[in-house]
């Protein structure tokens, strides 16, 4: 009962109603009770936002590192956690590293929160075949693409999971090849949870699987993550999360080092 409330707080982040910033501002000494606004559930903002930054004039070309993922990805982009009160996720680590200041580690995100591996599939669908189109431009022409996918559809998921998660991923690597053969693209391992029995029988065995593809398939990487998150015990370091699932800032810093770790390491 315990872990279900955990999992159901964790859930309630993900899909929380009103994006941080998007109600209307009230008068002085009113409440925004009080103040008509549209509802706008995160997950749409974020979206919307990325594709208007698609969309605009500017050149991408400076972009040299693509992420693409959910909420865990996403919240990079995020400072104080909108939902968890003097929490923080991992805009300043973000702007430190891939805002820009250093050129060849400029990065554009394109994670959205709430977002299952079919949903991604679609917004990586050209516009002319009905998909979002996300990487139709071709001055977007980043050197690594970084891949986190797989945790929202452990829940309600397909049976078995295992599979259902491997293939998608698979899937999602197809797309970017193909729209994107340039790219070096890098399989990043699923993070711990905070439920052991999830991370044995869900989490573990598609690292696995998703290592030993990258193995047995040239132009592909992969980054093993799941350690630098977990205990002596093979527990999940709580703090390095916020909850459940979403790293917090000492988190994201960790995750920044194993990136800039990696990009270093040039293969031969």
């Amino acid at each position: 009962m315990q872990q279900r409330r955990i999992w159901a707080g964790a859930a309630a982040a993900l899909l929380a109603l009103v994006a941080a910033g998007t109600a209307l501002a009230a008068p002085a000494g009113r409440f925004q009770s009080e103040t008509p606004a549209p509802r706008v559930d995160y997950w749409q903002k974020r979206a919307a936002d990325i594709s208007k930054e698609l969309a605009a004039k500017k050149s991408l070309r400076p972009v040299r590192i693509l992420f693409v993922g959910d909420s865990i990805t996403d919240f990079w982009h995020l400072d104080a956690n909108p939902w968890f009160p003097g929490l923080y996720c991992g805009r300043a680590i973000w702007d430190e590293s891939f805002g820009g200041k250093v050129p060849e580690m400029t990065a554009l995100n394109l994670g959205v929160s709430g977002d299952r591996i079919e949903h991604v599939l679609h917004r990586l669908l050209p516009a002319a075949k009905g998909g979002q189109g996300w990487l139709d431009r071709r001055d977007l022409a980043p050197d690594t693409v970084f891949l986190m996918l797989g945790i929202n559809n452990s829940f309600d998921a397909e049976a078995p999971a295992t599979d259902s998660i491997y293939q998608g991923v698979l899937a999602v690597v197809a797309r970017i090849q193909e729209r994107k053969p340039g790219a070096r693209i890098v399989i990043q391992s699923l993070l711990p949870t905070e439920d052991p029995a999830k991370n044995r029988d869900l989490v573990q065995p598609v690292n696995a699987r998703l290592q030993a593809y990258v193995a047995a398939n040239k132009g592909l990487r992969f980054l093993n993550l799941y350690p630098a998150f977990t205990d002596d015990q093979g527990l999940q370091r709580r703090d390095l999360f916020n909850d459940a699932l979403h790293p917090s800032r000492a988190g994201y810093r960790v995750w920044r080092d194993r990136l800039v770790e990696f990009l270093k390491d040039k293969p031969a």
